[in-house]
């Protein structure tokens, strides 16, 4: 049912690359303030950019490091690209941030010479660190070092210990409005023209509606909208939209779009707690997915 010929294929700048953060000015402008007045108030040395995925949280992060560390201090990253295992070996599974990486880290910052500069720590994110990893952090944050930042983005901030949470300062980015998403699409996919339906099921993540795009998404959702009004629709159709999705984790959130187009408060919770359900209990997309699109076409 889905139509997923033509897909485009994008390519967007790291957050470390890209010098554009749009949608994000009080958050900027609160560390500016700090930072420019650190001579009379103590800069806060732990910064925590929360938030959901795809609205810029990394590229503000990058930003600041950038201002902060300039030419003169050291710049350490922990993330998935650099993450490795007890051996020093890149790991490739792409799940979790190894206490390994946090360890090496903070070698390389105690070899580190200062050069009178600020140094700057950027994990992105916290979220993907191993809870070894997260307590190894926490004994580096309980005595911050001298002229050091810390840059904590997190997806989720109730997926990080508290002990962390309590020992940063908490920057809440809220998901960009439709006039940053039509900056962001005329800036980064030019060529494509992005409906109003798409940006409605980003949901306010730039990040998603590349997703959406690359994946189909926007042709899915449409499917789902139809197959939920079309009482001539089989079980069969169902299975092969479940199918389409359950690949791609970042698609489920389009049953809780369409449950929502629908105005089925009743079911959204229960839809929410089955798609959580796949990744805690280990739960087979398919199946689960596909009794979800059920449960929506017999809402109605």
């Amino acid at each position: 049912m889905a139509r997923k010929s033509n897909i485009p294929v994008y390519e967007f700048p790291h957050p470390m690359d890209n010098n554009n953060t749009i949608g994000h000015d009080a958050t900027l402008r609160a560390f500016m303030d700090a930072w420019q007045n650190r001579d009379t108030h103590p800069l806060h040395p732990v910064w925590m950019l929360c938030g959901p995925r795809g609205i810029g949280k990394a590229t503000l992060a990058y930003q600041i490091a950038r201002m902060v560390y300039g030419n003169v201090g050291d710049f350490f990253i922990i993330d998935m690209d650099r993450n490795i295992d007890k051996d020093g070996k890149v790991k490739s599974d792409g799940k979790s941030i190894s206490v390994y990486t946090v360890r090496a880290t903070i070698e390389k910052m105690q070899l580190s010479s200062m050069s009178g500069g600020w140094r700057v720590v950027l994990i992105d994110s916290v979220d993907a660190l191993t809870t070894a990893a997260a307590n190894a952090i926490l004994k580096l944050l309980e005595e911050p070092p001298a002229k050091t930042l810390f840059l904590l983005v997190t997806h989720q901030l109730s997926s990080v210990l508290p002990t962390v949470r309590s020992r940063a300062r908490v920057e809440k980015m809220r998901p960009l409005s439709i006039s940053d998403l039509r900056r962001l699409c005329a800036r980064f996919m030019p060529d494509d023209v992005i409906d109003d339906e798409t940006l409605q099921l980003a949901n306010g993540s730039f990040g998603r509606i590349a997703n959406i795009k690359q994946s189909g998404g926007d042709a899915i959702y449409e499917s789902l909208v139809e197959f939920v009004t079309n009482k001539r629709a089989t079980q069969s159709d169902a299975m092969n939209l479940a199918r389409q999705i359950a690949p791609n984790p970042e698609l489920y959130g389009i049953l809780l779009d369409v449950i929502a187009h629908f105005n089925l408060a009743e079911l959204y919770p229960v839809a929410t707690k089955a798609i959580a359900d796949i990744a805690r209990v280990n739960l087979e997309p398919e199946i689960s997915i596909f009794k979800i699109i059920l449960e929506t076409q017999k809402c109605l």
